[in-house]
């Protein structure tokens, strides 16, 4: 743990003395504010035009009308930012030939890619930790739950966790950054749409497509519902990625 948490800071480290990681802060939230924003004005005034029509009040719900489809626009644009984070982990390392000093050290190959997984998933926490003021707005102008908008948090966290999962197997696989931001994106893109796929399929098939699409549990979550099978789920995903990756060194080693 104590190798894993060195490699960590090392890649934070990286993270911090580099644009990358403030330009894509940017982007994120310059792209969610957007959409908070937009959003927010939409729904005050559907709630406007409620309370004129006799809606009662008590019944209107501001989860349901501003932060569900707020979190849904938000995990669409982490598919396109967590590729971009991720893309430089492992496929750096190549590039600068210094993955061979890297797997040869002393340090497991287990504790390495723990430690590059921690630090991309901090630097996503603190990023999403920052949106977190836009709720700010909603808690002074209205009386939303917070139960759901925590556990649509962790959907958020979850599903962030299983992206960078993917994008670190994509870097793994190859020195060029661009290649590898590409093969992440295409496979987030391609799980995610997985529940679309089989709608127009027979029920068991669509069954199992719903069951491995990112968007089926995220989707659970985004509306304030807990499923132990969906935290599973993302835990399982994010754990297969860290493990593929290593598959991918240890072929490397033995080829």
């Amino acid at each position: 743990m104590r190798s894993a948490w060195t490699i960590a800071k090392k890649e934070l480290k990286a993270y911090l003395y580099s644009p990358v990681a403030y330009v894509l802060a940017a982007f994120f939230l310059l792209v969610s504010g957007f959409f908070f924003y937009n959003i927010l004005a939409w729904a005050n005034e559907q709630t406007v035009r409620m309370l004129q029509q006799g809606y009662p009040a008590e019944y209107l719900d501001v989860n349901q009308m501003l932060f569900q489809p707020f979190f849904g626009n938000v995990a669409i644009v982490l598919i396109f930012l967590l590729p971009l984070l991720t893309m430089r982990l492992f496929a750096d390392e190549k590039k600068t030939r210094t993955e061979e000093l890297l797997l040869t050290s002393p340090v497991r190959l287990g504790a390495i890619i723990a430690g590059k997984y921690l630090a991309a998933l901090i630097v996503y926490a603190g990023i999403l930790l920052l949106t977190a003021t836009y709720s700010l707005f909603a808690f002074a102008y209205g009386n939303p739950d917070p139960a759901p908008l925590l556990t649509a948090y962790l959907g958020l966290f979850l599903l962030g966790a299983s992206f960078i999962a993917v994008g670190l197997l994509a870097s793994a696989l190859t020195e060029n950054q661009v290649i590898a931001a590409g093969v992440s994106f295409s496979a987030i893109l391609l799980i995610w749409v997985l529940s679309w796929v089989g709608e127009g399929g027979p029920g068991a098939w669509r069954s199992v497509l719903a069951y491995l699409s990112f968007f089926s549990h995220f989707k659970n979550m985004a509306g304030g519902v807990i499923d132990t099978q969906d935290v599973i789920y993302f835990l399982t995903f994010s754990f297969l990625g860290l493990y593929l990756t290593r598959a991918v060194f240890e072929f490397r080693k033995w080829r």
